[in-house]
């Protein structure tokens, strides 16, 4: 897009571009979002992990479930407001777009208020409740305790970034993204070495970044064509709640699923040691980056799939879905394959000098590689549903990946396999969940197929 366009315009553009070049338009500030959105963690797991010492690297992984969840709220209301401002945009009823947007904003911060105030209030016991281990615990206070001032920031500022991107604002969303991400990879360094701040400095990078990528993204709405976040707007009625719940409860399941799977993930670990833990915390940021740039692909199908459905052109819907399969698939092949051949190497860049926990990454990080390209048609089909508003099924795929499947798997094989089967319980979910999602998806396509039909029939009736 070279310029700004109205609503009228971008209903156009997201109606009549051809896909394969509106897909990659959409998806490219999307992948990038998230890919530079990863760095927060990453850089953090990164930087704590030259302090050198395996419980510090231990504790970044221990309070992971916490930015899951802080992530859950966020992306509840965002891709909720966000899913219902889509469909009605397609629609033309742009002041309904412009309540949902300033309703799920300011309810996402009243909510990131309380979990900062939990944080601040109970840190030993949630600490205590994540599994941290005797020697992790302090570290995890510490990173806690700076870490929850940026709760409401972290929530509202996903929910603004989901909420342009549904609006197919995708770049401006990517701005803002990109400064909170760059300023805490450069805070990192000098707040923990140059300040010798540690791990709190790695927490404090962290909030004060997500802080200021928070006003970049609230000052993106207020551009030409986007819909700006007004207190005016505010409506917080039952329909409104029962709508952001409708799109958002997928991802929030998601989200706490995974925040409840590290829980556990870390408990199952923390029986072999702190190299264990740690091992596992940095395979699962390496994954999380490369999962990022599949579901930054799906989020730049997601509008394309909201204004087409809310303007019942279902045939678009179903070939945006194919292109965004397929290429996802190939591009995670070519991750994987890199992944299981430089395993070792990429878990040693992330950790200093410690060999057992290198060890234990390597192997986990091959394994996850064998069933990863599987992702790709899982988070598409998940997203497709979550976007058109069929909750039951986009709920349903979204708990199999971390909680269906991967809870029970990692509880049966830590204990027939022991270290082992942590390490291989991840793989073997996702190739459950690319079981189940199969079927689902499969099913609504056909119903895409058939209403193209009966649309083509009623066409002929009324040319007759």
């Amino acid at each position: 897009m070279a310029k700004p366009m109205n609503h009228a315009d971008k209903l156009q553009y997201m109606t009549q571009t051809p896909l394969p070049r509106l897909v990659v338009q959409l998806a490219t500030p999307a992948v990038v979002s998230m890919l530079i959105s990863s760095l927060y963690n990453m850089a953090d797991t990164y930087f704590v992990g030259q302090i050198g010492s395996v419980s510090a690297s231990g504790a970044v992984g221990i309070i992971l479930p916490i930015m899951s969840l802080m992530q859950a709220v966020g992306f509840m209301f965002g891709h909720g407001s966000g899913n219902h401002m889509s469909r009605a945009l397609g629609a033309g009823k742009v002041e309904d777009a412009e309540k949902m947007a300033a309703t799920g904003f300011f309810s996402a911060f009243a909510v990131g208020l309380v979990i900062m105030l939990v944080g601040l209030l109970f840190p030993v016991q949630l600490c205590s409740l994540l599994g941290a281990t005797e020697t992790i615990a302090p570290y995890a206070r510490e990173y806690l305790m700076y870490l929850m001032p940026g709760a409401p920031f972290l929530v509202s500022q996903l929910v603004v970034n989901n909420q342009l991107r549904f609006q197919g604002s995708a770049f401006y969303g990517m701005i803002g993204v990109t400064v909170g991400a760059l300023l805490n990879v450069v805070l990192d360094p000098i707040f923990i070495f140059g300040l010798g701040m540690g791990v709190s400095g790695a927490a404090l990078a962290t909030s004060l970044s997500q802080i200021v990528g928070f006003c970049v993204l609230l000052g993106m709405t207020y551009q030409k064509g986007n819909i700006a976040i007004r207190p005016r707007n505010f409506t917080p009625t039952l329909t409104n709640y029962r709508e952001i719940l409708r799109g958002g409860i997928p991802s929030l399941a998601r989200q706490a699923l995974t925040s409840i799977s590290t829980i556990v993930l870390n408990t199952a670990a923390g029986v072999y040691g702190d190299a264990a833990i740690a091992a596992m915390s940095i395979v699962g940021r390496v994954m999380l980056m490369g999962n990022s740039a599949i579901i930054g692909f799906g989020q730049g199908f997601q509008p394309i799939c909201g204004f087409n459905y809310g303007a019942k052109r279902y045939g678009r819907v179903r070939e945006a879905f194919w292109f965004c399969v397929k290429l996802c698939f190939v591009a995670l092949v070519v991750i994987a394959g890199l992944g299981m051949l430089f395993a070792p190497q990429i878990i040693g860049l992330l950790i200093k000098d410690s060999p057992e926990v290198v060890e234990i990454g390597a192997l986990s990080l091959r394994l996850q590689c064998v069933f990863w390209p599987l992702f790709s048609y899982v988070i598409i089909a998940n997203m497709m549903l979550q976007t058109i508003g069929m909750a039951g099924k986009a709920t349903l795929l979204a708990v199999a990946r971390q909680g269906m499947f991967f809870i029970p798997t990692i509880l049966l094989l830590s204990r027939l396999f022991g270290l082992l089967g942590v390490e291989m319980s991840q793989a073997v979910s996702d190739a459950l969940s690319f079981l189940l999602a199969v079927p689902i998806g499969q099913g609504v396509l056909r119903q895409f197929k058939q209403l193209e039909a009966e649309q083509g029939s009623e066409a002929e009736l009324q040319a007759e």
